[in-house]
């Protein structure tokens, strides 16, 4: 139905064509006026109405006045052209644009509008661009970590399959680590799929206690954390979000304190707190750990980024398989608190691990659904 719409062009010519005649009207009428008027100088008696030469002028004004309106139209429709003509360089760049193949343009047009919109959309396509190569990395990174266990699974199956020697101890030793292997495909597609829906907003949107989500979430992780020697404090106080998805900000938190189990160190604490300060809800997350470079704060908060193999070393026991955590933890964390409008500090602590603050926006009165 776009083609049943006026063209911009098109008025534009109309509007100039107008703007003509009706500036040429005026000097005609006047004109006419005049000479009707000089017309009181006749002899009495003589029969009303112009003098004759007065007639004649008043046509040669109206004839000027149909030769400008007809002149006025081409050239308003070329005017008119050239003041669109940066706006269909703009709609063919964008008709071609594929998500490999962005376009790219310089400033159009002399006219300070088209060079804010010229601006605009080539941040635009910059934020395109990004997000574009982001999803891709994110797709490559996704079939890796998905692929490698389905290999291992595959070659287990066909080494113990080719071995004549093999008895049940050994097959029942594949089916466990088949096992183990699924069990961690399964946690990586949560992970994914954990991820994809933080990125959303909240499906709900109710008063959430946080301080009852904090204190759950501990009690399901405690003996995990007391298995590998690690002190659980936290100092929980009354902490409401107004609007949220507690399905969603049981997985940050959840999130949150698995990452600080994974990554610390032999004996080392955890600290958990909820707080109501400066008018917003705040959640804070501290873990000892290895020592973590501030420049790699960005990165591990991409998904499937991890730290350098050493650090993975040092802060996992050594029974705990290396491929056991996705590195999709922090990445969901940041996904829900940005859907979720909460302000995400990562810090590094200087005697090691992380500082992790998510800052809700102060609450609302809750209105119901």
């Amino acid at each position: 139905m776009q083609a049943d719409r006026p063209r911009l062009r098109t008025r534009l010519a109309v509007l100039y064509a107008l703007t003509a005649v009706v500036l040429g009207a005026g000097p005609v009428a006047v004109a006419g006026l005049g000479a009707w008027s000089g017309g009181s100088t006749r002899e009495y008696g003589a029969p009303p109405g112009p003098p004759d030469n007065t007639l004649a002028v008043l046509l040669a004004a109206l004839l000027g006045l149909l030769v400008v309106a007809l002149a006025a139209g081409p050239i308003g429709w070329l005017l008119a052209g050239r003041a669109v003509r940066p706006l269909h360089e703009l709609t063919t760049a964008a008709g071609g644009a594929a998500p490999d193949r962005l376009p790219g343009h310089g400033e159009l047009g002399k006219y300070q509008e088209y060079a804010d919109l010229s601006a605009t959309l080539t941040s635009l396509y910059a934020r395109l661009d990004s997000a574009y190569a982001a999803q891709r990395r994110f797709v490559a990174d996704a079939s890796h970590e998905l692929r490698t266990p389905l290999t291992v699974q595959r070659a287990l199956i066909q080494v113990k399959l080719a071995d004549p020697e093999a008895d049940a101890t050994s097959l029942r030793a594949v089916c466990e680590e088949v096992l183990r292997l699924g069990d961690q495909q399964e946690r990586l597609v949560g992970a994914l799929l954990a991820l994809a829906q933080g990125e959303q907003r909240p499906v709900a949107a109710e008063p959430v206690d946080l301080a009852r989500l904090v204190a759950d979430a501990v009690a399901a992780r405690r003996s995990a954390a007391e298995s590998r020697g690690l002190t659980v404090r936290t100092d929980i106080q009354p902490a409401l979000v107004s609007r949220a998805d507690p399905t969603q900000l049981s997985s940050l938190i959840g999130n949150l304190l698995d990452n600080a189990v994974t990554y610390n160190v032999a004996g080392g604490r955890i600290d958990l707190a909820t707080r109501f300060a400066a008018g917003r809800t705040v959640l804070t997350v501290a873990n000892t750990g290895p020592i973590v470079p501030p420049d790699a704060v960005g990165r591990i908060m991409q998904p499937f980024q991890r730290l350098s193999p050493h650090l993975q070393a040092d802060r996992q026991p050594a029974d705990r398989p290396q491929t056991a955590n996705s590195g999709l933890g922090l990445a969901i964390v940041r996904a829900i608190a940005g859907s979720h409008g909460a302000d995400l500090q990562v810090r590094p602590n200087a005697d090691g691990g992380l500082t992790v603050t998510v800052g809700f926006p102060r609450p609302e009165p809750y209105s119901g659904a």
